[in-house]
């Protein structure tokens, strides 16, 4: 009524069987890091540079709101947006550098 059972013999997996087993995983992973986590790094560090270099007479955006920088503090940027209309934020808040000009181009 019930037949035979067959063991299957399993084949010793040596250091070249596990090494090659791992390959995939180790070139996903390396695939991920040079396509996700090294741009983004290198994104951060362009963001940084520029937020530390910010100086007065730039003119920036910062939230959606295009001004030109009158004053600099540790952590805070006044922005001048209008005739004498002046906005304090803070330097994380500056998403792009614009081109010099920009600024009185917009409020005309």
């Amino acid at each position: 009524m019930i037949s035979s059972a067959f063991a299957q013999t399993a084949t010793a997996a040596g250091p070249e069987g596990s090494l090659i087993g791992m390959l995939p995983i180790l070139a996903m992973f390396a695939l991920l890091y040079f396509l996700m986590i090294r741009p983004q790094m290198k994104k951060g560090k362009e963001t940084k540079s520029m937020i530390e270099a910010l100086q007065k007479g730039d003119e920036v955006i910062a939230m959606g709101i295009i001004g030109k920088i009158v004053k600099v503090a540790d952590g805070y940027v006044a922005l001048e947006v209008g005739d004498g209309k002046v906005i304090h934020m803070q330097k994380g808040a500056v998403s792009i550098l614009l081109p010099k000009g920009t600024f009185n181009d917009v409020t005309k």
